[in-house]
């Protein structure tokens, strides 16, 4: 019998055997009686400063034991199905644009399966993606189609690389195996709030296209999609920007977020797209020290609890602010994607042991915002402020950056001088009031004002905005069926968050193998 103990809570300092002691006792098992033990998650509990982690624990007994539906839950293996080719032929090998985790995992399920899928990504492999960012960062050398958001991992390569997920699928299990697979910690698999880091995720991400090489599939880089024939309402081909047309019957659209001049191709081309919701703000940063403090008290700095972070909201109706991409011990970063604009994203590496934490504090927009139902409407949106803020930073790729409290009190800073910010090339001051529009702006104070309430010296200290970040999520979705095939050309699948249907690495990359998926059920090699 195999079954699950939940809530264990002990100090952060308990042994592995202290923890299946207990685990054993809460059974109501004998230590003969257990053949197997292990980890399935760990939590922080950080309530009033009394910091301790709580375990939830996998039992394979060798009996049966009382399970009460709550602590103790039992285990029903349900083995996976595996997915039945379908029998409709192939003409031409499926192709997948972009490879962020949608497209990676997307691929990687295909090559499994022995479909040979030819993966394009407009951007460079990571190595020499590297290389671009740290050249824009340092001397403001900006590459349209190489940078944070374009090249091999997709936007997600330079974040923290969290892998947490709102999402409740089978899935997320296997995606975290195939990442330890590929390179990442062990402790990822049971860390409640699991994180690969920048540094790490880069060599995963390597680690998977080359087995998707291995496997048959082939992989270019700097092979942006510029056009795509459709015929019948089918699609027919792929271009690319060198003149090289592609034929394909399979197309799957693994774009990220930031794709805007694929998005306007798209809809050019008439694939149903419509305007959606997403949130812009500005990162907040402090001291990593402060943070630690708030959160953990007398037990801040304790090395089995590293750099601490915070999920903070507030919601006046239909309005809404909250810290999005918390970046504990990491770094804000220009992450822009078109040239003379400004955008802001956190970074950490695993270690997440840089001076200074940064969070996006975001607040909601919707179609009433951008003032226009047309699909890309949003995508308008992002670039005029992004287009504002390169004005207000100096028209060098500087950011416009204010102390919190100056914010607060409409005034602009003159100096930072007990906080560092982070974000390379430099920062200008300006009044951040100025670049928002008065909703935001109105809206970002009084979620700030509310988060000072939980978290004393939140809006203090030194804590610096800097901004303006606008690439929470996709402004656009394609449209697709309950086939996950578009409404509108046949052969063409959207997928993963620059079409829509995810939010964060985890969510996209089961985005990416449940079309893949789809794609084999219909589809024989």
């Amino acid at each position: 019998m195999n079954i699950r103990v939940h809530n264990i809570k002990l100090p952060i300092d308990a042994e592995i055997n202290e923890i299946k002691s207990v685990a054993l006792k809460e059974a109501g098992v004998k230590e003969k009686d257990c053949n197997a033990f292990k980890i399935a998650k760990q939590s922080v509990d950080a309530r009033k400063k009394q910091v301790s982690f709580v375990y939830s624990v996998d039992l394979e007994l060798a009996k049966k034991v009382k399970t009460n539906g709550k602590n103790i839950i039992e285990l029903i293996k349900e083995d996976e199905k595996e997915v039945v080719c379908g029998s409709k032929k192939l003409l031409h090998r499926p192709i997948v644009v972009g490879s962020g985790p949608c497209g990676l995992f997307c691929a990687l399920t295909l090559a499994r399966k022995g479909y040979m899928p030819l993966l394009l990504e407009r951007g460079a492999d990571v190595d020499t993606r590297t290389k671009a960012v740290q050249n824009f960062w340092q001397s403001r050398n900006f590459s349209p189609d190489t940078n944070v958001q374009f090249g091999e991992g997709g936007a997600g390569t330079f974040s923290d690389g969290k892998l947490t997920t709102r999402i409740s699928d089978p899935k997320i299990m296997k995606i975290l195996g195939e990442f330890v697979k590929f390179g990442a910690p062990e402790e990822i698999l049971y860390k409640a709030k699991p994180h690969i880091g920048t540094d790490i995720l880069k060599n995963v991400v390597k680690a998977i296209r080359n087995e998707i090489i291995k496997l048959g599939g082939e992989v270019r880089f700097n092979s942006k999609v510029s056009d795509i024939v459709i015929k019948d309402e089918k699609i027919r081909s792929v271009k690319l920007s060198s003149g090289e047309e592609i034929p394909c019957d399979v197309l799957v659209l693994a774009l990220g977020h930031s794709a805007r001049d694929t998005y306007e191709m798209l809809f050019n081309k008439g694939i149903l797209m419509q305007a959606k919701a997403f949130s812009v703000g500005a990162r907040v940063e402090h001291k990593q020290q402060f943070i630690n403090e708030a959160m953990y008290g007398d037990f801040a700095g304790h090395k089995l609890l590293g750099a601490a972070d915070y999920q903070l909201s507030y919601r006046n109706g239909d309005d809404a602010c909250y810290s999005f991409c918390m970046c504990p011990g990491g770094v804000v970063v220009a992450a822009a994607s078109e040239e003379n604009t400004v955008v802001t994203n956190g970074m950490s590496y695993f270690a997440r042991d840089k001076e200074n934490s940064n969070a996006a504090i975001c607040v909601n927009v919707t179609i009433k915002d951008f003032e226009s139902e047309h699909p890309l409407s949003g995508v308008k949106y992002q670039q005029e402020l992004e287009k504002k803020a390169f004005n207000f930073g100096g028209n060098n790729y500087n950011a416009p950056a204010q102390l919190v409290s100056d914010f607060l009190n409409g005034k602009c800073s003159n100096k930072f001088t007990s906080l560092n910010p982070s974000y390379a090339p430099d920062v200008t001051p300006i009044d951040l009031n100025n670049l928002f529009s008065e909703r935001v702006g109105k809206i970002l104070s009084d979620g700030l004002r509310q988060f000072e309430r939980k978290i004393n010296g939140f809006t203090k200290n030194g804590a610096i905005l800097t901004g303006p970040e606008t690439r929470t999520s996709a402004p656009v979705r394609i449209l697709r069926n309950d086939e996950l095939e578009s409404c509108s050309t046949k052969g063409i699948y959207p997928a993963g968050e620059g079409a829509g249907y995810a939010g964060g690495i985890m969510s996209a990359a089961v985005d990416g193998i449940r079309v893949a998926e789809k794609v084999i059920s219909i589809y024989c090699v």
